[in-house]
């Protein structure tokens, strides 16, 4: 206590956070045990996931190291800086959590998607070939169309149209010709011809 007539004694600076300040490690680990508490309350009070305070205390004392050289004695105490690091902290949690929850809740409610069992590669070569067969003469197209798309050999196709066999297998075989220059034009590199369309039969 002073005697009187004498201004009484400042308080002495807080060791404790010019030792922070100044990058002590040993600091570090002094504040977070005697502070890391406070902050967790901080951060439990309002998250519900335990995994995310404890997530919170660590990122505002990682925060708070890194940016050390911002916090100012003069202005407030260690604990008021963590605490309003700890703040921030969790609203950027609590926005995080929240958009992660729009995004769950628009993938819900997308439909289911639908299992077709068609292979792809099945697909894309059955639209190949009708864009090829579209530009031959009709008598050609007609013919590899019940080859291909009903998969009749040259006899069945010659009994439902009622076109000589010998003709079937003409107009099969200039149409195959047609599309082999085509392919060989585009520089298609033609993989198993689909079935229906692998010669005379």
């Amino acid at each position: 206590m002073g005697t009187a007539g004498q201004e009484p004694e400042p308080p002495p600076p807080d060791e404790l956070a010019a030792r922070f300040r100044a990058g002590d490690e040993a600091a570090l680990r002094e504040a977070y045990d005697r502070f890391g508490r406070a902050v967790l309350h901080l951060a439990t009070s309002t998250l519900a996931n335990r995994s995310d305070a404890e997530d919170v205390t660590q990122a505002t004392f990682v925060a708070a190291w890194l940016g050390r050289d911002t916090f100012d004695p003069t202005k407030g105490s260690l604990i008021g800086w963590l605490l309003g690091i700890g703040r921030r902290k969790v609203i950027d949690r609590l926005r995080a959590s929240a958009r992660e929850m729009r995004v769950v809740e628009t993938v819900r409610q997308l439909p289911e998607p639908v299992a077709t069992g068609v292979d792809p590669d099945a697909v894309v070569d059955r639209l190949v070939v009708a864009d090829e067969l579209a530009l031959l003469p009709d008598d050609q197209r007609r013919m590899l169309e019940l080859a291909f798309y009903d998969d009749l050999t040259h006899q069945q196709i010659s009994t439902v149209t009622g076109v000589p066999l010998g003709t079937v297998k003409s107009h099969i075989r200039r149409g195959m010709a047609s599309l082999k220059r085509r392919w060989e034009v585009d520089g298609a590199a033609p993989g198993p011809r689909p079935a229906g369309l692998s010669g005379a039969r």
